[in-house]
């Protein structure tokens, strides 16, 4: 059985509703509409049922076969059959759809807290709305505060009091904020104390109550922020604190531990042997720490740099319940030592790309595992795990349809392959014998070939991209430029490539096939060669384009790449007119094939905004709307642009979305004029009269969409893909 949809999707469903009945009315907007129509349609789930990220879990001692997953996108999932079923249970109650933390009343397993926006803050991620709280085991959920903390590390909650709570708050990575540290609740959530606080750049990410002795609390606290092109991981303030009465008072643990300039710390407290606490430390000699006197002194114990790589997205340590000896560190695989911390042998994961593990304390073989695939459970000690193919929260950067009927959706998700899925079977369902990878990688655009749907190409980071024939079920490599920029900055490299660069076909045109880097390029032979069209279409600012990581743990991934071109959409009436647009904020056009191209960013749009899409109008030569963010910037508004004059003169749309939605991406409906959907990172807006107005929705985060012939179709990040409905009459 596959697990529900509801809540959100039906809200956004039920949306797209009115524009399809809107449609049918026709004439001028604005347009009034009959609310009863909004429950017309539903959002139908086409999946893949395959997980996607997630950074919390927990499950329920005594309890074996439940346990609570929270996904990056996708809100708090249960199963009540360990692992053979998932449900959503958030749907309706969560204004946003990231998890951090999951947190269950050891003295009451129907108190469950869970605080919202993860903390393993990657080049891509969504933030939170603070902290909600269950008194029924998952069946409803209370808003409890911290709206502004926007990304949670980790929920302690007392041993013998569920109405005791910590709650571990780094912050907005992206700006300062008073709204971070160490929070306490001796309320149930009903008010909260900021008991321990370093500065507005400063966040707590780790916090762990000692289980014997619980006034008795460790707190880590890690100074990082994001621009658009970096990560900086480190700073003073970094280090773990220490209280024994219960959060009042804050003693700074150093002895031991490294005396330069640390980062991201991750804490653990061994429940058989209460005073041994372990560290995961940041650090230019960092690695696994432990001390054996409640923090007052520390040793280091391990050093290797698999349980070190990429400190900034890891930095989890588990001690388990019952082995003092015992200890887990999750990062690519999952390390563990059975000798106090000396040596480490990789434990099998489910998946890579590792989070969180929960132990069920009277039994060290149960566990749960929180991965880039979903969320996996053990009764052996991780020698095998559950299934995470039915687990609908994956994360899609782009998704696109093609030109068969019934059509086909395609997408990249994070952390896994491209789907080319079905949107509708003569069978009972979607299942995995109705999907198939369409070669590229996790990250990148696809584009089918309108003449030829089993052509597809695909692209994925490094600038990497394939050519896939369904009818021999082969790809190869039709990169533009023989290069592996791994570990070296952006300045380093000849092309930047994002790390979801563009690719996409003419609709006029269908042998011009184009990419964008810093240059735009051009295939006419199906990507067996490459011509660049322009000169560097960015601001090219080598100031942007240096070392990434900060000083302690660099991330070369490519990832953070900045300069580049980020969006690009050939015009749908004339072959020779193409937009692109920068994530450093410029617009550029040519008429000419790329012969000449102008300068046409708007002016009211700020420096260093990233134009995420450009939609070419299918309705007006000259017509082109503009999606652009600013949330890198700690600016959260929605910016969406319109121009009828290829460029010359910019309108602003986007009255009716809230200051809080960013907008990701901006379509215009093939058959109607003016009629538009905005997916936003809270969800999806329509507008009947060509953006003057927009009609709100809550919903989950909308990374891309696209409207088919068929129905409008989107990728909630965390959820899949969805495909709306429309009623039979």
């Amino acid at each position: 059985m596959r697990p529900r949809i509801a809540g959100w999707g039906a809200r956004i469903a039920a949306l797209l509703a009115v524009a399809v009945v809107v449609q049918a009315q026709g004439g001028p907007g604005p347009y009034p509409y009959d609310a009863a129509l909004l429950k017309a349609l539903r959002w139908r789930s086409i999946g893949p049922y395959r997980g996607g990220r997630v950074t919390a879990v927990a499950g329920v001692p005594g309890q074996p076969r439940v346990y609570y997953m929270g996904a990056t996108g996708g809100g708090v999932w249960k199963t009540e059959d360990a692992g053979a079923t998932w449900n959503p249970i958030t749907d309706g109650y969560v204004k946003t759809g990231s998890v951090g933390a999951i947190a269950i009343a050891p003295s009451d397993p129907r108190v469950v807290y869970v605080g919202m926006g993860e903390a393993d803050i990657r080049s891509n991620f969504s933030h939170g709305d603070g902290v909600y709280k269950s008194v029924d085991a998952g069946k409803t959920w209370t808003h409890v505060g911290l709206a502004d903390s926007r990304q949670i590390g980790r929920i302690a909650v007392h041993p013998r009091d569920p109405n005791v709570a910590f709650v571990a708050a780094l912050g907005h990575p992206f700006g300062p904020n008073q709204e971070r540290g160490l929070f306490r609740t001796r309320d149930g959530g009903a008010t909260w104390e900021k008991v321990l606080f370093v500065d507005d750049t400063t966040g707590a990410v780790d916090v762990v109550i000692d289980p014997v002795s619980p006034l008795t609390v460790y707190a880590s606290f890690w100074p990082v922020y994001r621009r658009p092109w970096e990560l900086y991981s480190g700073g003073k303030g970094s280090g773990p604190y220490k209280s024994v009465d219960g959060g009042r008072t804050w003693t700074a643990l150093t002895n031991g531990l490294p005396a330069g300039m640390t980062g991201r710390i991750g804490l653990a407290v061994s429940p058989s042997r209460p005073e041994r606490v372990w560290a995961i430390v940041e650090a230019g000699d960092g690695g696994v720490y432990r001390s054996d006197d409640a923090g007052a002194t520390w040793q280091r114990m391990n050093g290797d740099s698999s349980i070190r790589e990429r400190a900034w997205y890891y930095s989890h340590i588990i001690a388990d319940p019952l082995d003092a000896e015992t200890v887990y560190v999750p990062t690519l695989e999952i390390n563990k030592s059975t000798d106090g911390g000396r040596t480490f042998q990789m434990v099998r994961a489910a998946h890579s790309d590792n989070h969180g593990l929960w132990i069920a304390p009277e039994d060290s073989l149960r566990m749960i595992n929180a991965n880039d695939g979903g969320a996996a459970i053990s009764w052996n000690g991780g020698r095998t795990w559950t299934t995470e193919q039915n687990q609908p929260t994956g994360q899609f950067y782009h998704v696109i349809t093609d030109s068969q009927f019934p059509y086909r959706v395609y997408g990249a998700q994070q952390d896994n392959t491209t789907v080319s899925i079905a949107s509708r079977t003569g069978g009972s369902g979607i299942d995995q014998t109705d999907w198939y990878p369409v070669g590229g990688g996790e990250s990148g655009y696809i584009a089918p070939d309108p003449r030829d749907p089993n052509i597809v190409y695909a692209g994925t980071y490094y600038g990497v991209m394939t050519r896939y024939d369904h009818r021999l079920g082969e790809s190869r490599n039709v990169s533009v430029w023989p290069e592996t920029p791994g570990g070296r900055p952006a300045s380093d490299v000849k092309y930047r490539f994002q790390w979801t660069a563009p690719i996409v076909i003419s609709p006029v045109d269908p042998t011009a096939l184009y990419t964008g880097a810093n240059v735009l390029f051009k295939s006419t032979d199906q990507g067996q060669s490459w011509q660049a069209i322009s000169s560097d279409l960015t601001r090219d600012d080598k100031t942007k384009q240096r070392h990434d990581g900060g000083p302690l743990t660099g991330d070369n991934s490519s990832a953070d790449y900045y300069c580049t071109i980020f969006t690009v959409a050939p015009s749908r009436f004339e072959k020779d007119t193409i937009w692109a647009g920068s994530d450093d904020g410029l617009v550029h056009v040519t008429r000419d094939g790329g012969k000449t191209w102008k300068n046409v960013t708007p002016k009211q749009m700020a420096d260093w905004t990233r134009v995420n899409i450009i939609e070419a109008s299918p309705h007006a030569p000259g017509t082109a709307y503009i999606a652009a963010t600013r949330y890198q910037s700690d600016d959260f508004k929605p910016y969406i642009y319109k121009t009828a004059d290829y460029g010359a003169t910019w309108s602003v749309l986007g009255r009716g979305i809230p200051d809080t939605a960013f907008v990701r991406v901006v379509r215009e409906d093939p058959v109607r004029k003016g009629l538009l959907y905005a997916g936003t990172e809270t969800g999806v807006h329509v507008s009947f009269d060509d953006g003057s107005t927009w009609q709100p929705d809550a919903g989950a985060r909308i990374l891309d969409s696209r409207r088919s012939q068929f129905a409008p179709t989107v990728e909630r990040a965390g959820r899949g893909i969805d495909r709306s409905l429309v009623p039979a009459a």
